[in-house]
């Protein structure tokens, strides 16, 4: 899919800003789908609210994503269906910079999703701290958003759901601002 409208990649440290985060199942070996997705509203880099919620899979979640972020079948069966969800994350972020890790990634998914389900389009720019991080700390031997926070003392308990990841990421970017702006 063309993503004419999509915001661009900034190198920025805005203090104003939403952290968003997805976790998706992969419902064959060439296309996933959305089952989570969250999002931390941040002014003056203070947490003001969050959004975060389960999407209703088309499919069964494979047992490798079960494994790594603990969501269950169980947990997303009534779970509200994808527009729904999707609508009220878009309206929840409004035209924030976005910030992430590996945030093209989520994006583009979320870009994708928002077109095809609720016909709107994904054009906020955003931030991405595995590009500060590979700019501010070259020396790490990776530059997973665990790595990052490992050096940084953020504890990753709950790691791989999606608002547990903007946490970590919203701290990792903090962390990374400060360091960047030394």
């Amino acid at each position: 899919m063309e993503r004419k409208f999509k915001g661009r990649s900034l190198i920025s440290f805005s203090s104003d800003y939403t952290v968003v985060d997805i976790e998706t199942n992969m419902t064959s070996l060439r296309t996933c789908e959305i089952i989570e997705v969250s999002a931390l509203k941040v002014r003056n880099e203070v947490i003001q609210g969050s959004f975060s919620s389960l999407i209703k899979p088309s499919e069964p979640i494979h047992w490798f994503i079960t494994r790594l972020t603990g969501i269950t079948d169980d947990m997303v069966e009534n779970a509200p269906e994808r527009s729904e969800v999707l609508q009220n994350f878009y309206d929840f972020i409004g035209k924030d910079i976005l910030i992430g890790h590996n945030v093209n990634f989520d994006v583009n998914f979320l870009y994708d999703n928002l077109w095809l389900h609720n016909g709107l389009i994904l054009d906020n720019p955003f931030v991405d701290t595995l590009r500060l991080a590979r700019k501010a700390l070259p020396f790490l031997t990776n530059h997973t958003q665990a790595t990052i926070a490992e050096y940084y003392g953020i504890a990753t308990v709950g790691a791989h759901r999606a608002l547990r990841d903007c946490e970590i990421c919203n701290a990792c970017y903090l962390n990374l601002k400060r360091e960047l702006r030394k």
